[in-house]
């Protein structure tokens, strides 16, 4: 290749970068239709990025297709590139919008690409065009995250990828820096050799879902997971405790039902999802946004009260978790006659409520949607036949259930996420901890 053609594909790839916002996305191809799974059938538990893509699916980060298939080898275009940049981080444009020459309004992707460019996330090529079925190389997807998340390298940069790649001398001259502080931020991730960068291949679905990943984890967002692809990814130490105080609030959520109806006397078992990150003043994440706490609602003070027993965060790890809701006492009357569909619509039921729907309305065919368990609801009926009527405890998910630590939870630092600057201190109180983006 000539000089001036090869000064002619750098600017092109710089101008086409333009990166300056933060980019964490979605995988989304042309087709809109997605499979929201988060276990694919050509993605096996054994798949080397498998922690990545069913972590990033798991929380509609990124998605299949209808056939339950994801695809991971197939390339990233840079249409769906920028498509995960806008659909992830939705924010205020920093430059006027420009019209593509060969971005049509009617486009799949057109809104998207604006958003990533009004963002400063992506640019065009000369000749004012975006190239959106182009596929986008792997320097360039690094190259993006590392700018959109500000990261500069601390040392020399050819000093740094020298240390950690064979074919250092094939990265491009704009991309240095940027791999650079990529690299010292262990997002980037190599298969099948970790050595080995390929800096021009195209992007697979599957690097991309790691190089998010890893992004999300040097961000804070994320907890680190063990892989041999992760460039400079430190052995694994020995286990130390973060403790998170007792009357720290947990955010939660139960995506189940609109409301809960339980007699005052039950006891239904219960799993709710942590709503939002539990973070620290410093930014680690203590407790990860998804993390499962799992419980029993129980009869308290003439209502009943969540009291939880065990958390399971994201990556499996289970925690003994002692803490509980406020009690609740708002209730709803079932009376005879009513209408038993109208009542169970959109509810989880505990099997007594759902029996006392049964019993006082005389509807024993009504479909009782979502059940808590417990006692089967025949066994049930007996207790409530002949009553004209009955006072279920109705409890609201989004604002009965919000947890009280009642005493302090330890965790190991390996599941705490530190941010870019921060780590645990062994045994270290957060002060305070709270609920994060």
């Amino acid at each position: 290749m000539s000089s001036f053609n090869r000064w002619q594909s750098g600017c092109s790839a710089l101008m086409a970068l333009g990166i300056t916002g933060v980019a964490i996305a979605p995988l989304i191809a042309p087709a809109p239709v997605f499979a929201q799974t988060t276990s694919f059938t050509d993605v096996a538990s054994n798949y080397w990025a498998s922690p990545f893509v069913a972590e990033l699916a798991r929380r509609n980060i990124i998605a299949g297709f209808p056939d339950n298939t994801f695809k991971p080898e197939d390339p990233v275009t840079r249409a769906q590139f920028a498509a995960m940049v806008s659909k992830a981080f939705p924010r205020q444009g920093q430059r006027a919008a420009t019209q593509f020459t060969d971005v049509p309004s009617n486009y799949w992707a057109a809104t998207a690409i604006q958003q990533a460019y009004t963002t400063g996330f992506l640019a065009g090529y000369p000749g004012n065009r975006f190239e959106p079925d182009q596929n986008i190389p792997r320097e360039q997807v690094l190259v993006s995250l590392a700018n959109g998340l500000t990261y500069t390298p601390s040392a020399d940069a050819a000093t740094t990828l020298s240390q950690f790649y064979t074919d250092a001398n094939a990265i491009s001259d704009y991309a240095l820096s940027p791999i650079a502080a990529a690299t010292e931020r262990r997002i980037v991730v190599n298969y099948p050799n970790v050595q080995t960068l390929n800096p021009s291949q195209p992007a697979t679905r599957a690097d991309v879902a790691a190089f998010i990943y890893q992004a999300l984890v040097s961000s804070g967002q994320l907890t680190a997971v063990n892989s041999p692809y992760i460039v400079g990814q430190a052995q694994p130490t020995t286990p130390q405790a973060v403790t998170i105080p007792s009357g720290t609030t947990i955010p939660v959520k139960y995506d189940k039902a609109e409301r809960i109806l339980v007699t005052k006397e039950e006891t239904a078992p219960l799993t709710l999802t942590v709503a939002q990150n539990i973070v620290t003043r410093e930014g680690t994440v203590l407790i990860p946004s998804g993390s499962q706490v799992v419980g029993e609602l129980r009869p308290a003070e003439g209502g009943s009260q969540f009291v939880a027993r065990e958390l399971v965060s994201t990556t499996g790890q289970r925690y003994e978790l002692s803490a509980t809701s406020e009690v609740i006492t708002k209730t709803e009357s079932v009376r005879k006659g009513a209408n038993a569909g109208r009542i169970v619509k959109n509810a989880a039921l505990g099997a007594a409520a759902a029996a006392a729907i049964q019993a006082v309305t005389g509807d024993r065919d009504v479909n009782v949607g979502t059940t808590l368990g417990g006692a089967g609801i025949g066994a049930l009926l007996g207790l409530f036949l002949g009553r004209s009527s009955v006072d279920l405890v109705a409890i609201d998910p989004d604002t009965d259930l919000q947890l009280t630590l009642g005493s302090d939870l330890t965790l190991s630092s390996g599941e705490s996420t530190p941010s870019p600057t921060t780590t645990p201190s062994p045994t270290t109180t957060p002060s305070p901890a709270s609920p994060g983006q």
